[in-house]
Parts: C-alpha cells; sequence; structure tokens
C-alpha cells in the first residue's frame, strides 16, 4: 500500500509512473477510503452505505432495554411489573381491615351503606368502591352543660316558681354505628340540645329543695331516661350513660341570703335532732329505772323485812359516801379528835405562780 499509494490514504501527488494526482490505483480518481476493501483482501469495514461499528454498538445496546429506557424481563418493560405491584398492594391495604375489640366497622359502597365489621379482620371490595368507617362503640363520652363559674349562668325555673342555676354533665357513648354516622349531622350539639330539654322538663315538676338538696339522685335518673327516649326517637344510635349535676344553687343575685337562710334550717334540724336524742335518752333512763323499781318491789313482796333494810343501807350508802361523818358509839363517849380536817387544815397551801 506505501508502495502503490506512497501512504494509507493513497497516493498523493507524483506518486505514479505518468505524473498525474493519482489515487494509488492509477485511474486518476479520487483518494480511496480506508475502510473499504483493499485490493486482493477481505472486507476490514462494514459493507459500503450500510451500518456502522458504532451504530452497530449503540444497536445492541438498545436492544437489552425496552421502550423508553427500560429493561425488558420476558419482552415486558419494567414499568409494566411496577404499575401491577401497585395495583396490588393498593388493593391489599384497602381491602383488608382490622377492627379492634373495642370498635365497629361501617362499610360505605359507593357512599352507601353496605354493612357492619366486627372485630377481627375482614375483607372487602378496595377502594373507591368500598370504604370502611371504625366507630368507638365503648369509649365514653362526656358533654357539659353549663358552667360551675360564676361568669356565666344556666337558668332554670322549677315546679314552685323559684330560680336554679344548674350545671352539669351527660355521658354516653355509640350503641349502633350505622345509625350514629348517618342519622345525625353534629352528634354532640345535639345529645347537648337533648340533655337541656329533658333537664328543663324535669326541674319544672319539682320544687327548688328538691333541685338543690337530696332530690339530685332522683332527678338525674328522670333526665338520662327522657334523654333516652327523645334519642331513640331520634334514631341517633346513642345510649345514655348517666346524667351528673355538678351545682345546683340560686342565683348569684340571691346567693348570700339564700345560703344565710339555708343554713338557718340546717341549725334548727341540727337542734331538732339533738332534741329528739336527748329525749330518747331520757325515755331509756325512766324506762331502765322503772324496769329496775320492778326487780325490786317483785323481791320485796317475797320478803318485805330483808329487802327493805337492804335498800335502807344502799341508801344510806349513796348520802353518806359524799359527806364527811363521824361515828361516835356509847356509852363511853372519848373526846372526839377531827383527824381529817386537822390533815386537810395542815395541807400546805400553794402558792400562786409569779
Amino acid at each position: 500500500m506505501l508502495n502503490d499509494a506512497g501512504g494509507p490514504w493513497g497516493g498523493g501527488q507524483g506518486g505514479n509512473n505518468n505524473g498525474s494526482g493519482g489515487n494509488g490505483g492509477g485511474d486518476g480518481g479520487p483518494p480511496r477510503n480506508p475502510w473499504s476493501t483493499p485490493p486482493g483482501g477481505r472486507p476490514r469495514g462494514p459493507r459500503p452505505g450500510g451500518p456502522t461499528a458504532l451504530d452497530e454498538l449503540l444497536r445492541r445496546g438498545r436492544a437489552g432495554f425496552g421502550r423508553g429506557g427500560m429493561p425488558d424481563f420476558g419482552g415486558r418493560p419494567i414499568w409494566l411489573y411496577a404499575v401491577l405491584a401497585l395495583a396490588g398492594a393498593w388493593v391489599l391495604f384497602t381491602s383488608l381491615h382490622r377492627i379492634g375489640p373495642q370498635e365497629r366497622g361501617v362499610i360505605l359502597r359507593l357512599g352507601s351503606y353496605a354493612g357492619t365489621m366486627g372485630p377481627g379482620v375482614n375483607i372487602s371490595f378496595p377502594a373507591p368502591i368500598d370504604r370502611v368507617v371504625k366507630q368507638d362503640i365503648e369509649a365514653i363520652r362526656t358533654v357539659d352543660i353549663g358552667s360551675p363559674s360564676a361568669e356565666s349562668e344556666n337558668l332554670m325555673l322549677t315546679g314552685d316558681q323559684n330560680i336554679v342555676d344548674l350545671a352539669y354533665s351527660v355521658r354516653w357513648n355509640i350503641s349502633d354505628p350505622a345509625l350514629f354516622l348517618f342519622q345525625l349531622a353534629e352528634p354532640e350539639e345535639t345529645i347537648r340540645e337533648v340533655g337541656e330539654s329533658a333537664m328543663r322538663a324535669v326541674i319544672g315538676t319539682v320544687n327548688l329543695n328538691d333541685a338543690i338538696g337530696s332530690g339530685r339522685t332522683a332527678i338525674e335518673t328522670q333526665v338520662a331516661q327522657r334523654m333516652q327516649e327523645i334519642l331513640n326517637d331520634y334514631r341517633a344510635g346513642v345510649r345514655i350513660q348517666g346524667v351528673a349535676i355538678r351545682q345546683a344553687d340560686p342565683p348569684q343575685a340571691v346567693n348570700e341570703s339564700f345560703k344565710r337562710v339555708s343554713a338557718s334550717q340546717q341549725q334548727a334540724i341540727r337542734y331538732l335532732n339533738d332534741a329528739r336524742a336527748y329525749a330518747q335518752q331520757v325515755t331509756a333512763r325512766a324506762q331502765g329505772e322503772a324496769a329496775s323499781f320492778d326487780k325490786v318491789y317483785a323481791e320485796y313482796r317475797l320478803a318485805p323485812d330483808v329487802t327493805r333494810r337492804r335498800m335502807y343501807y344502799e341508801t344510806m350508802e349513796q348520802v353518806l359516801s359524799k359527806v364527811d361523818k363521824t361515828i361516835v358509839e356509847a356509852p363511853g363517849v372519848v373526846p372526839y379528835l377531827p383527824l381529817p380536817e386537822a390533815a386537810r387544815r395542815a395541807r400546805p397551801v400553794e402558792e400562786p405562780a409569779q
């Protein structure tokens, strides 16, 4: 090739015998392509007009990937498997539901009620076909009505035309999750209004003393029963657990005067109780003395002299035990020496403290 062309790119000017700018072949054409087939040898490159080696390398690299530059698995792109995996996870996590022992699950199928799930692992259609709303049916909720502070008053009229300031709380829980979810738009506000209505209805049938005194327990029971009846008529799915009165006082304007009146009434009741207790003690003592006299009389009837003498001795013992006494036996009276009186006078008098 060097002899013919004078270099790898073909012959230069003056490289042939006829002095023309040949191509090493003597045909007077352009320089020969170094990658074409040499004279008498095998091809060293692609066919004329075909892809080059670099194009072939890129083609083979793309063959290992699918469309969009993603690898193929069995002739399918990996993004298809990713979509299938995400769809399976979505179905799994939205179809299986774990309901606790204190919970119930309300199934909403396309927005409509389709059933209630019990405790345990339950299966439903995947979202967005089914949606499960869990409700805790054992949790005790509390609604406070009125305030025990002096800033606000919850005044109610009693049956004897008096006014009382009440503050109380209502305890409730869910009995039917489906009814509770669909029937009440604002459950707590509804229970509050029903509780206030029931309390006013019951307070209107009692007097002031019962409302602020010993009648609280009966009032709480009646209010709870009335509330349950109203909520059952509403189909609210709510169970009233109890009502507790936290405060029952007269209005603030007359509260101090009412407290003084109440204190006087309590004092009068205490005096009456003390009088009754004293009367019972005196009566019991009299009954005991009467029973003792009956026993003595029975013994006196059996032995009058002995009983009379014993009664005399007992009486003298009681009388003489409380006084100083001197016993003189006759005849032969000796001079009396008052030893107890002398000892008492000889006792030193204690000086007062400085």
